[in-house]
């Protein structure tokens, strides 16, 4: 399907309109950024992988029975999925301690939690995706108790499919976001599930193998999702 004006433009994808007003393309570009933009880069071949990343998490999700937004690959970096309104919420799932979570409770990185933890953080880069909880979100209007009900028990249920995949290909999945949005009152995952947006260590090294790389300046950033992508049975040619 043809792709028409840009709708929105992200970090590292674009959104544009198509003729058909309840589809969008999805753009998947090979820019990369951390620290809120702070630091930017481009990686080739890196919208490649996340395009095809994406796609292979969601399709694997579908068959567990999750509603996604993907509709079908269109090529090397472009996707088409169902336009929906989006939640400007962040759900967070971590399964071991890493990231903020580390410097905001004084953790030590790598510390494996007894019970996933769950939370819901404001999508606005401006403020820095700042933490919040039920209460902000009620009193903003940006969701109803039933639908963050809903949205926590989608992203606690994705976490088991997602830990059991991980795991089968010595792989660690320490934590994610995911991002949702409505369509004619259903609830479907949209946005993406890359690398860009989880942490994934290999099991015996403790390697890192997500952005963390591009945060750390650890090198081979596309090699390492390409590893993750191979390792969990992703076809990337």
């Amino acid at each position: 399907m043809e792709k028409k004006e840009l709708l929105t433009k992200g970090k590292a994808k674009e959104l544009y309109k198509t003729a058909d007003e309840t589809k969008l393309v999805m753009d998947f570009t090979d820019d990369t950024s951390a620290f809120d933009g702070k630091k930017i880069e481009q990686l080739a071949g890196k919208g490649t992988v996340n395009n095809r990343f994406n796609n292979f998490i969601m399709n694997y999700l579908e068959k567990k029975g999750v509603a996604c937004h993907l509709l079908e690959e269109l090529n090397d970096h472009e996707s088409l999925v169902l336009n929906l309104d989006m939640f400007p919420i962040e759900c967070v799932v971590r399964n071991y301690a890493a990231g903020s979570i580390c410097k905001r409770l004084g953790l030590e990185e790598g510390k494996k939690f007894e019970h996933p933890i769950f939370e819901f953080f404001y999508k606005d880069d401006d403020l820095g995706d700042p933490m919040i909880n039920d209460n902000h979100i009620v009193a903003f209007g940006w969701a109803n108790r039933d639908e963050i009900r809903i949205l926590e028990d989608l992203t606690l249920e994705i976490n088991k499919f997602l830990i059991e995949l991980f795991d089968s290909a010595d792989l660690i999945l320490v934590d994610f976001k995911l991002e949702f949005g409505k369509n004619n009152g259903q609830i479907y995952l949209g946005d993406e599930f890359t690398p860009d947006g989880c942490r994934v260590w290999d099991k015996d090294t403790k390697e890192k193998l997500d952005k963390d790389r591009f945060r750390l300046g650890l090198g081979d950033v596309v090699e390492s999702y390409q590893e993750i992508a191979h390792r969990i049975g992703i076809n990337l040619t």
